[in-house]
């Protein structure tokens, strides 16, 4: 069961959305209608996940998004906006939303979506996460000092997965390993790097041009 909190102004859609999570097994800790009650309920209900519609009044989805992540750098935002346009998915994932999906995905996808980002994953409407990728790799200023140095062969493998977007469970697959090996790995790469969740993880991967396999 995955503690949910919803946030969009659309009374009918955000019912909807809470059905659906209740009736896939999932608790739903708080709603809101716009940013300020998101930001004051956040606090109190400590989600695990956060179901964000951009296009929210008293701010925006933008910046309660990177309200949340500076409160809580653990904090999971998965979007769920009826825009897929370029600059509105690139400014939710530098804010530090951990997905996006867009509006005219189904239930199913949602509920899945939900359970990924409670597990760390990053998750895209088909069709963004090239976009995503393409653009951090176009605005990337290119990498430092090679801190990359200081990770083991096979956390940089396993970091080059989990920048093309791939589950714990599928690396875990493909490397036959158990996805417990696996996050431990990426625990370890987080701490080396020194960083605090896997957003920013990814971000940096691609940024040093790791968002590939063989």
């Amino acid at each position: 069961m995955v503690r949910v909190m919803v946030v969009d102004d659309h009374p009918m859609w955000r019912d909807a959305v809470e059905r659906d999570l209740v009736a896939a097994g999932h608790q739903v800790v708080a709603v809101a209608a716009n940013g300020r009650e998101a930001l004051a309920r956040f606090s109190a209900v400590a989600p695990d996940v956060v179901v964000l519609d951009l296009q929210i009044p008293e701010p925006n989805g933008v910046e309660v998004t990177r309200q949340m992540i500076e409160h809580d750098p653990g904090t999971k935002v998965l979007i769920l906006s009826a825009s897929g346009e370029q600059d509105d998915v690139l400014e939710a994932i530098k804010a530090g939303a951990t997905g996006y999906l867009v509006k005219s995905s189904s239930s199913g996808d949602l509920i899945d979506a939900v359970r990924r980002v409670s597990e760390g994953d990053t998750v895209f409407t088909p069709g963004l996460a090239g976009l995503v990728l393409g653009e951090f790799r176009r605005i990337a200023e290119g990498p430092d000092d090679d801190p990359a140095s200081a990770l083991t062969e096979r956390e940089t493998e396993i970091l080059k997965m989990v920048a093309t977007g791939m589950a714990y469970k599928q690396i875990a697959q493909r490397l036959v390993l158990s996805p417990r090996t696996v996050q431990n790995h990426v625990q370890n790469t987080l701490r080396k790097l020194q960083m605090n969740n896997r957003v920013q993880l990814t971000r940096w991967a691609i940024e040093h041009g790791l968002d590939h396999t063989e």
